[in-house]
């Protein structure tokens, strides 16, 4: 694992009232030979709208816009709109969010990736699909399995799992995995971004949660065709809040990841550090899998 030596790659602009205090969370993913980030931001109104910036690497920066792209819109969003996970399946760009309001819920939209390519804004309806249940940490599969969409999710503390047929109404929601006593994760655990495909299943990357409230990423392989079934579980962390930026800010010692792209035998994994700055990190994919690889 190597951090970049240039981290964080996103902090608070104070001339921007949307994002003059913390930036934090960010979608991540590939379109186009370009990776794309939709990021949490917050100003003195402690209200969380998504910004968007761009870049070749992952790691510099090329493009940030200076104005947020989604912002609360209906009374389920009034305290904001928070950490989105972006799916890219066919010619659409299918976005979960935490929308909240007096509970946290998870809301679901979606963008034509022409439009996301020119700019446009042009976000479909918002879906809640779990109304007025506590729920965050979702994201969709990049593909259907058995003809039906799948998705994971968090009721606390588990990391959960949902099906539908149209991405509206969501059916068999069950656990597939619990924090384990007297681990790093034994509080709480959930998603980082959307589940990877790679040649031994579903490469699914997660946080987890101990008593002191230090958040942690760790590594799941699940099954190709029955992501219920874990195949693997790391034992250790593969990430945890160590640099003074991960230690110190508005939530301290948070490492927290909404999304990686898998590039080569590489995993570029985002985060937000402490709840205020943007990071990145690289992973050997055979680094993360080398305890199941030598069984």
């Amino acid at each position: 694992m190597a951090r970049f030596e240039g981290n964080p790659i996103l902090r608070p602009i104070a001339e921007h009232p949307w994002e003059s205090r913390y930036v934090f969370n960010p979608a991540m993913f590939m379109l186009e030979d370009k990776i794309h980030y939709f990021y949490r931001a917050m100003g003195d109104d402690m209200v969380s709208r998504l910004g968007y910036a761009c870049s070749t690497d992952g790691c510099i920066i090329e493009e940030r816009l200076p104005y947020p792209v989604f912002e609360p819109l209906t009374p389920d969003e009034v305290r904001g709109v928070e950490d989105p996970r972006v799916t890219v399946i066919g010619d659409t760009c299918v976005m979960t969010y935490t929308a909240f309001s007096h509970t946290p819920q998870i809301g679901i939209t979606t963008l034509k990736v022409k439009d996301l390519l020119n700019k446009r804004w042009l976000w479909g309806e918002r879906i809640y699909p779990f109304p007025g249940e506590t729920n965050k940490n979702a994201a969709l599969f990049p593909r259907k399995i058995d003809n039906k969409y799948v998705m994971f999710h968090r009721i606390e503390p588990n990391l959960c799992i949902a099906y539908s047929y149209d991405m509206k109404s969501w059916f068999d929601s069950k656990i597939v995995m619990s924090p384990r006593r007297d681990m790093w994760d034994c509080v709480k655990v959930g998603i980082a971004g959307p589940p990877i495909e790679i040649d031994e299943g579903w490469l699914q990357i997660y946080h987890g949660v101990d008593k002191n409230m230090v958040y942690r990423l760790g590594a799941l392989l699940l099954d190709r065709d029955d992501p219920l079934k874990i195949i693997y579980r790391a034992v250790d962390p593969i990430l945890e809040p160590s640099m003074e930026y991960e230690r110190q800010g508005l939530v301290p010692n948070v490492v927290f990841s909404c999304g990686a792209v898998k590039r080569g035998d590489y995993l570029q994994v985002s985060y937000g550090a402490s709840d205020s700055v943007i990071a990145i990190s690289e992973f050997a994919l055979k680094e993360i899998l080398s305890p199941y690889l030598n069984q």
